[in-house]
């Protein structure tokens, strides 16, 4: 059995779910989602592939929840070596003059605020020589895609805030940029677009794993 443990935090389809399964080999993975049908299903591929998942389904905006688990991963195995932090809110597209409010809500809860509380729960389990790996999107500024890009802008400025204060002490923070793919998130963003031609989620896990040597 590995001794390396890998956190997805919004694992349960899309980048999310191919990066477990790319990281299944070397790391045991905890897959924290909400959906547990999907869960569920990641579970079957994992051992399929013969490695072994915990699986967390709870919302990671409910930090009693959060801060339980991270608990439970300091008691049974002390550490995690991977952090990868998928989960996001996507809101519909629409002008800045008619953004909805409770999709303005549920983007600043999950994009940024749920990312602010998360950071100080996973540094200590990371340590020094931990990594965090969070995404970036060529979205932010756009038109249409006020919620979205701006809550998405302020998680990457708050993580390139870390990343600078954490480049010699560890963790290891990065900040990576996947080509389009064909997730639900892109899917609601871009409704008519020919999906073939974008890129495979598995390729692009593979990518950022041998990028970043995980």
């Amino acid at each position: 059995m590995t001794d390396k443990i890998a956190l997805i935090t919004g694992a349960s389809r899309g980048l999310g779910a191919a990066l477990a399964e790319a990281l299944c080999e070397t790391h045991h993975i905890v897959a924290v989602a909400r959906t547990t049908g999907a869960l569920e299903d990641l579970d079957d591929r994992i051992k399929a592939k013969g490695g072994q998942a915990t699986l967390a389904p709870m919302d990671v905006t409910n930090m009693d929840a959060m801060a339980q688990l991270c608990r439970s991963i300091y008691d049974r195995w002390g550490k995690v070596d991977v952090w990868a932090h998928t989960a996001v809110h996507a809101a519909p597209l629409t002008p800045a003059a008619t953004l909805d409010a409770r999709d303005w809500e549920k983007s600043v809860a999950l994009n940024v605020t749920t990312t602010g509380k998360l950071i100080p729960f996973m540094a200590p389990l990371l340590g020094d020589a931990g990594h965090a790996v969070f995404f970036q999107d060529a979205t932010i500024g756009a038109k249409f895609h006020g919620a979205y890009g701006a809550t998405k802008a302020a998680q990457i400025n708050l993580v390139q805030t870390w990343a600078q204060e954490s480049a010699n002490v560890g963790p290891h923070v990065h900040i990576v940029a996947p080509d389009a793919m064909p997730t639900a998130t892109r899917a609601r963003f871009h409704p008519g677009e020919d999906r073939e031609k974008l890129a495979s989620v598995h390729d692009q896990a593979a990518k950022i794993l041998a990028q970043l040597q995980l």
